[in-house]
């Protein structure tokens, strides 16, 4: 299909950004709407926002997300309810409104951006964890329902990325034990996790749907 049109929330930064620039290399048409335009965690927000639009989507890339620390004793209702409603509510509701006008075209790509924490977890990601498994599940039940059509969805699960957010929540010394801890001894270039998302946006993917496909360095296999 030549210039899609791809709409990628979270593409202010780190990831989000690079999966932007590399979409729009491969020709894309993009949008990238900001929290002030979208407001994942209101569905009336995301409501009012689908609404405007006059072109048909062809790519959806759900990236944006909100990661609240906190152990399942501590965590309050209120960070729990954001980080639901933004990771996975949202997204949801994207993929509820503008997956039947893909149907209608007979192509569609939706890459749900997940993480490792969906599949592994540590101490203080349990809304977090909760949220990108439902995502996972989300990426499945859509995937089988939407085959047919030519709309195939599936989910990109980075491990640890190398972005400002990353090392501004991790000393150097943080940074030099996760690096120790992956196989390939390095953090992931947002770079290399789009250019995996590019691929299943693309329809360069004819078959592949239904997976969450871990981007990270190995860090899973331990």
């Amino acid at each position: 299909m030549s210039s899609p049109t791809a709409l990628v929330t979270g593409a202010s930064g780190g990831i989000g950004r690079a999966i932007a620039a590399r979409l729009s290399q491969d020709g894309c048409r993009m949008i990238e709407p900001a929290r002030v335009e979208l407001d994942l965690s209101s569905l009336a927000s995301v409501a009012t926002y689908v609404s405007r639009f006059s072109t048909p989507v062809d790519v959806l890339v759900n990236c944006a997300g909100v990661n609240r620390l906190a152990s399942g004793a501590d965590v309050s209702d209120a960070d729990l309810g954001d980080t639901l409603a933004t990771n996975l509510i949202g997204p949801v509701s994207l993929c509820r409104a503008l997956a039947p006008r893909m149907v209608k075209r007979g192509f569609g790509r939706i890459v749900n951006i997940s993480s490792i924490w969906s599949v592994v977890s540590k101490p203080g990601r349990l809304a977090y964890s909760i949220s990108k498994a439902g995502l996972n599940a989300l990426t499945r039940s859509l995937a089988v329902e939407l085959a047919r059509f030519n709309v195939l969805v599936n989910a990109v699960a980075p491990g640890f990325v190398d972005t400002a957010l990353t090392r501004q929540n991790n000393s150097p010394d943080e940074i030099e034990a996760i690096r120790r801890s992956i196989p390939m001894e390095r953090l992931a270039k947002p770079e290399e996790i789009a250019e995996v998302v590019a691929f299943l946006c693309s329809d360069r993917n004819t078959y592949i749907t239904g997976q969450t496909i871990p981007v990270d360095g190995g860090f899973t296999c331990l």
